[in-house]
């Protein structure tokens, strides 16, 4: 065997556990989803922390919220902070404790403009709230790189909810999905997804806890 070869093969071979492949799905932190089938396809096996996540519903009311659920209620078991910015409605708050969310954990910031419910969605990421979800048609690249330099300071999950319209541009966001209406629950077109693997399948969504 050549001797470079037999080197190479070698430190490979030590080095195996602290080496990414080409092959395989690129290793960061994350946070489970709650979905097996949905974990498979994230890097880290989950949603990636310190990063911008996009999701794009077809209509309200399709699940938008109820995917982020299991991930949001192990973060309010531990105590961190989960903040809800500009939502379409009034979060309900009976709702959310049927689904095994923490009210003394839970954050909810009124603001009339996008602009200040931006800039409120980056001081909570920046200051390490567990994940910061944002209710926003904004179309300005700078103004999402804001969101993921945010999201990357305080290594906070950047939960971005925009019209899907708007998958047709650019954006810096680590995962992007499309959802829409399933007999079984929701389809979750994965558009982009760093490190993962795009495609598409159908979830189940979280049911209350009891």
């Amino acid at each position: 065997m050549n001797p470079l070869s037999e080197s190479l093969e070698s430190l490979l071979h030590r080095a195996q556990h602290s080496l990414w492949r080409g092959g395989e799905i690129a290793r960061s932190d994350a946070r489970t989803t709650g979905y097996r089938t949905l974990d498979e396809r994230l890097p880290g096996g989950g949603w990636p922390t310190g990063a911008l996540i996009e999701i794009s519903p077809q209509c309200e009311g399709l699940g938008e919220l109820r995917l982020t659920l299991p991930a949001l209620r192990a973060w309010c078991e531990e105590g961190r902070n989960v903040a809800f910015v500009r939502p379409p409605h009034i979060p309900y708050a009976p709702a959310l404790v049927r689904y095994g969310l923490t009210l003394k954990s839970l954050i909810w910031v009124v603001a009339d403009l996008d602009e200040d419910a931006r800039w409120a969605a980056e001081q909570l990421l920046r200051e390490g709230a567990a994940a910061v979800l944002l209710w926003s048609a904004v179309r300005e690249d700078r103004a999402l790189r804001r969101l993921q330099l945010a999201a990357e300071a305080g290594k906070s999950c950047a939960f971005l909810y925009r019209p899907p319209a708007l998958l047709s541009q650019a954006s810096p966001a680590a995962v992007r999905i499309a959802l829409s209406a399933a007999d079984a629950g929701v389809c979750l077109d994965l558009v982009k997804v760093r490190g993962g693997r795009s495609g598409r399948l159908t979830l189940p969504l979280a049911a209350p806890a009891t």
